[in-house]
């Protein structure tokens, strides 16, 4: 996923490949070199069995995917072909559904200058890392308004190493949040709970030229449900 990897991903063979790829037009004086990238290419679902990973890349086949690469920042990855970028989102990238605004995949990175990670595993165990990540959510989510409330789940976490011996972790957790239809009643029978959203959310973390990525799927959780054989090749390492 490194040196040899990026070596094939970067070699544009034709007409059809420039069709699927998509390079980042950040107006850099240098960009990172392809020995020293962090490539977050998502072509496989690590946990699920040979049957649905084939599933899963024969309905890749009908949506069709997009290969973006950052050759500055060093990363790539895969997402689907009809996903629109939206610019100041606060990620580095963004791209989401242009008709399910609530799916959308991201990437974000430590600042170089304010980070010295040496291995995934300065995060501790997946487990403790899947705690800091699902804090890290809600405290995004934070809302200010009365009879918000927030549930959470961790579903999994696990490690794996891919091709190159880097180490990455895989979190994977259900975040559901509720309010209040009159949060102003006086009476609690007319302050009636709702579900606003319940979200499933991917992330991938790995740690390159000191620093820690995590490339973050967001989805509906119903949707996940529905199209979970097309997510399961967007979101882990490659092999």
């Amino acid at each position: 996923m490194l040196q040899h990897q990026m070596q094939r991903k970067f070699h544009f063979r034709g007409e059809s490949d420039r069709d699927s790829v998509e390079i980042s037009s950040k107006t850099k004086d240098f960009a990172v070199p392809r020995r020293n990238a962090m490539a977050l290419i998502l072509s496989a679902y690590i946990f699920a069995g040979d049957s649905f990973r084939s599933a899963a890349f024969a309905q890749q086949s009908l949506v069709g995917l997009r290969e973006y690469i950052d050759t500055f920042d060093g990363y790539s990855f895969k997402y689907p072909k009809n996903w629109i970028q939206v610019k100041g989102a606060g990620a580095d990238i963004f791209f989401r559904d242009p008709y399910i605004l609530d799916e959308n995949i991201s990437v974000e990175f430590s600042s170089p200058s304010s980070s010295n990670y040496k291995s995934i595993k300065d995060l501790g165990p997946p487990q403790l890392a899947g705690k800091k990540v699902l804090k890290q959510y809600l405290t995004e989510f934070m809302s200010t308004r009365l009879g918000v409330r927030r549930e959470s789940k961790i579903l999994s976490t696990s490690s794996r190493v891919a091709d190159d011996g880097k180490l990455y972790y895989q979190i994977e957790v259900n975040i559901k949040s509720y309010a209040n239809n009159n949060e102003l009643a006086v009476m609690p029978k007319d302050r009636l709970v709702r579900l606003e959203w319940d979200r499933r959310y991917l992330s991938v973390l790995g740690v390159e030229n000191n620093q820690l990525y995590e490339l973050r799927l967001q989805t509906p959780e119903n949707v996940f449900v529905e199209e979970e054989v097309i997510f399961a090749g967007l979101w882990s390492p490659s092999e």
